[in-house]
């Protein structure tokens, strides 16, 4: 089976290079000072943290003064599963098949393959299991401990992720056909669908493409995959698509809903609260501004 990840196009130089080493140099910083001096390592200036304007500004602010105690629940890759099913229903969540701390404790007899097995708290790990060898070599490996000991809130600030014990979850790999299925990411405000990024994958290319609420195409300057250059039609289960989205999104000022839609189910892949941690590339530059104006935030100020 080909390798069904999507693949960016980051600038792998000596400029990212110099960045990762800054962000460790400043790691010692409060929340409010560190995501200051972050955002302007990629932006170029500060973000106003007091009266922010931009959707890139929110999602720093978020951070630091919207401290909602639902927002674990909704990044706990876990306990968002059982939310999922309250808000909109059991059909629309991932099945799992094991979740637990120590990979040596699971009964490998029982867990149908194609799965996924990756941290319940950080984004950017996991491993893909295919076949049996593919399980073999993850014990060999046995990343669980590294795993767990991950302070993925710390990377970007993002406090949710650490309000929560660290968990090990095995689940459902979502396929279409022997690639990976389209990423619908619907971004929600107050209720109010504003557009949809599209993540795809065609001959083994990773692509994106933007699109209205009615399903019109937007133009715009990506930054982490190329337009795709085709037609691509409205999906035929899209108006069972938004009404998830609007149950899942409720009454939250804003958040990022995901969905997968394989073998003509729609499935809830996650709820994102910081798209991209609010640094360069979370939304295009120039809807930084208009998605801003639509996000009617309520802070509560903490000093951090």
């Amino acid at each position: 089976m080909p390798d069904i990840t999507l693949s960016a196009r980051h600038d792998s130089g000596l400029k990212l290079k110099l960045q990762h080493l800054f962000w460790r140099l400043i790691a010692f910083l409060p929340d409010r000072p560190y995501l200051r001096w972050k955002y302007y390592s990629m932006a170029g200036r500060f973000p106003d943290l007091d009266d922010p304007k931009l959707f890139s500004e929110k999602v720093q602010a978020r951070k630091l003064y919207d401290r909602k105690p639902i927002y674990a629940r909704m990044v706990d890759k876990h306990a968002a599963k059982a939310l999922i099913a309250e808000r909109a229903g059991q059909q629309y969540v991932v099945p799992t098949y094991w979740v637990g701390r120590d990979l040596n404790d699971v009964d490998w007899s029982t867990i149908p393959l194609p799965a996924v097995v990756k941290p319940t708290h950080a984004s950017g790990c996991g491993v893909f299991l295919r076949e049996r060898s593919d399980i073999d070599a993850l014990l060999a490996r046995n990343p669980g401990p590294e795993w767990l000991t991950l302070k993925h809130h710390r990377i970007n600030r993002e406090w949710a992720y650490g309000e929560f014990e660290p968990l090990i979850i095995i689940e459902k790999m979502l396929v279409e056909g022997d690639d990976a299925p389209d990423d619908y990411r619907f971004f929600v405000f107050s209720g109010e669908i504003s557009h949809i990024e599209l993540r795809l994958r065609r001959d083994g290319v990773g692509y994106e493409s933007w699109f209205s609420s009615e399903w019109q195409p937007l133009e715009y300057q990506g930054f982490y995959y190329e337009p795709y250059p085709g037609v691509l039609p409205r999906p035929d289960k899209f108006e069972e698509m938004l009404e998830v989205v609007r149950k899942m999104a409720g009454d939250s000022d804003f958040m990022r809903v995901d969905l997968y839609v394989v073998d003509g189910q729609i499935y809830v892949g996650e709820l994102t609260l910081y798209p991209g941690g609010g640094f360069q590339g979370c939304v295009p530059d120039q809807f930084d501004e208009a998605l801003g104006r639509m996000w009617k935030q309520e802070l509560t100020r903490h000093t951090r």
